[in-house]
């Protein structure tokens, strides 16, 4: 996987969009990979992960995009990043919001 990422960085993209990039790699390998999805998007590259891994999900996204059927049923924002909120609207169900609870923007 890092060689196929390094070739298509030399590309200089706008977009990457990586389906399961870490899927059946070593720890460090994974770690190698968050890292450069970091710099990417640092560097204002858009990045798009597609991951059935909701742990990893979570841990390295800016904003997550579910789909349920077909269709994206929301986008989480970090604040209200939460297994149970990805869940719901795997579901097609309203996900529990920070800011509809008076939270924080």
């Amino acid at each position: 996987q890092k060689v196929v990422l390094a070739k298509w960085l030399a590309m200089n993209p706008k977009v990457m969009i990586l389906d399961e990039p870490t899927r059946g790699i070593d720890i460090g390998a994974k770690a190698e990979i968050y890292g450069l999805m970091r710099a990417l998007a640092d560097a204002g590259v858009a990045v798009l992960m597609i991951s059935s891994d909701m742990e990893e999900v979570i841990g390295v996204s800016d904003r997550i995009a579910v789909m349920h059927e077909g269709q994206i049923s929301g986008i989480l924002d970090k604040d209200d990043f939460s297994q149970e909120n990805v869940l719901l609207l795997a579901v097609g169900k309203k996900p529990k919001l920070l800011q509809a609870a008076g939270g924080v923007e």
